[in-house]
């Protein structure tokens, strides 16, 4: 029989040991608790940390679990499911609304596109399944930074950039915007991302009521809007669509 991976045991041990204990532990804390010599943990710990799976915390020094760690929690939900689930609702979306429909999901620090629905006219498109749309500026985006804590701790950290006159960058604003998206349900994006696109977004979950994806339509402002807001029955039309989705995953009546 193989033997094991000695380092990999002790990483292990590691995530277990800051799993089941206090919320932070030190260096000192965790080589006792372990008996590994404190150069030895503080080399793993090192390891995890550059990998995501555990955080410094810098006043203290000490360690806790990191944010990658419920992003593979959460992978057990394929996306293929995800896009089977959708692909009957996304088409009644496009159908209703006359607008282009987006499924897309947290990855790399921004929001891939899982599927798309074209507009139901005669109009060129193209199609833009793995594409990559930024967290911050996209409805789909907010919706994801609302609801979903890695998506939150990604777009907090990193510089978000003014893509139009109208985009919200600064940490105080946006963490506004996130409030407004989770006490209506729903984000919107009107030329923060690119100028006279509008769109509108809310968020799927799974039976666990965590947040998996979320769903939207993107047009023209002209269409998607009037006198500058978001047309209500547009936004009725989104939310109803990821309920749907998310009942056909189990989420339940909400």
């Amino acid at each position: 029989m193989a033997k094991n991976i000695q380092s990999l045991e002790r990483a292990a041990a590691i995530l277990r040991l800051l799993a089941g204990g206090e919320r932070r532990l030190g260096l000192s804390d965790i080589a006792s608790s372990l008996d590994l010599a404190k150069g030895t943990a503080h080399g793993i710990l090192r390891t995890l940390q550059h990998e995501g799976f555990v955080e410094q915390d810098p006043p203290s020094g000490r360690y806790q679990l990191g944010a990658e760690l419920l992003r593979l929690g959460n992978s057990y939900l394929d996306v293929h499911e995800l896009r089977a689930r959708a692909l009957v609702w996304t088409d009644d979306l496009a159908r209703s609304s006359g607008e282009s429909v987006y499924l897309g999901v947290l990855h790399q620090h921004g929001v891939l596109i899982v599927h798309h629905v074209f507009r139901p006219d005669d109009s060129r498109q193209v199609l833009e399944v793995g594409a990559m749309q930024p967290l911050h500026s996209t409805a789909l985006g907010k919706v994801l930074s609302a609801y979903d804590p890695v998506a939150h701790s990604e777009v907090v950290e990193v510089e978000r950039p003014n893509l139009t006159p109208r985009t919200v960058s600064g940490l105080a604003a946006f963490e506004e915007v996130l409030d407004l998206t989770r006490a209506r349900g729903w984000a919107a994006d009107v030329e923060e991302t690119w100028e006279g696109v509008a769109s509108v977004a809310a968020p799927i979950h799974d039976r666990r009521r965590m947040p998996v994806g979320a769903v939207g339509i993107t047009g023209a402002v002209e269409r998607v809007c009037v006198a500058g807001e978001l047309r209500s029955e547009l936004v009725a039309a989104v939310r109803d669509c990821a309920r749907s989705v998310s009942r056909d995953l189990g989420a339940g009546r909400f």
